[in-house]
């Protein structure tokens, strides 16, 4: 199967703007976050091709500057699918476009890799999303968040054969327990990467947004609330912290998660 990693890129953040051109330190010196997403995207085996999708000179001069490859997108793409739907559009002829979220530079090449595996394995589903277990540490991090009015991670509920049943900013499912940093938990931390069949890409700009995807500001919603099969890929953090930039309050977190893991 032919395989293209599209990674949208807006500048108009409506919590963070600017954010792809965010410098963040790590072992390897001063990076823009756009960058660390696009060398993620290139440590992938079995792609064919990884394009920058944005709508913004400003980073399409940078990301070119760096050898990224740029595929204009239109302004009035509501969300990353959506810009990688207009991406596919433009570059026919893939099985499977992967979204790499642009605040995700940390994403193990594995994940992507299991995630393709996934979504080729199982022909019923339309769109592959990974899921990863939350270890004490990492829960006890969401919920500290969510206690002080921020954003964190998105959560995970799946069923029996992992089609996905909700995803919310919320942590759920409920659990009153507490845990140790290293011990196992019921809660799943949503990776923002997605696999799209070509067919259920084209048709996700054409739905209207329906009330969950309102509320929760997630798009993969949208293709719940149309009745599409999402596949959740369980995969293995393999030792690695893995952390989404949301807020200018991740980058100490995430620049903290590199020097521990590269330096």
């Amino acid at each position: 199967m032919r395989v293209l990693i599209a990674i949208p890129a807006r500048y108009a953040s409506t919590r963070y703007p600017g954010k792809p051109l965010v410098s963040l330190k790590g072992p390897d010196g001063d990076k823009t976050l756009i960058r660390r997403s696009w060398e993620a995207a290139m440590a992938v085996k079995g792609v064919d091709r990884v394009v920058v999708a944005t709508d913004d000179d400003r980073i399409a001069d940078h990301a070119t500057d760096f050898g990224a490859e740029v595929v204009m997108t239109a302004r009035e793409c509501r969300n990353g699918t959506e810009r990688c739907a207009e991406v596919a559009h433009h570059l026919p002829g893939y099985d499977i476009v992967v979204n790499l979220q642009g605040d995700a530079p940390l994403t193990p090449a594995w994940f992507i890799e299991d995630l393709v595996a996934g979504l080729e394995a199982d022909p019923e589903a339309e769109i592959a999303t990974p899921v990863l277990r939350c270890d004490g540490r990492a829960l006890n991090g969401l919920l500290a968040d969510r206690r002080a009015g921020r954003v964190g991670g998105t959560t995970a509920v799946f069923g029996g054969q992992r089609q996905g049943l909700y995803f919310s900013k919320e942590v759920v499912p409920y659990t009153g327990q507490t845990f140790a940093d290293e011990a196992e938990t019921p809660v799943f931390h949503h990776v923002g990467v997605y696999a799209y069949r070509p067919d259920a890409l084209a048709a996700y700009p054409t739905w209207e947004i329906g009330p969950l995807e309102t509320l929760e500001g997630l798009e993969q919603l949208r293709f719940l609330e149309n009745g599409r099969r999402v596949l959740c890929v369980e995969v293995q953090a393999k030792g690695r912290q893995f952390w989404e930039l949301n807020n200018p309050e991740d980058v100490p977190r995430i620049e903290a998660m590199m020097a521990e893991m590269f330096g």
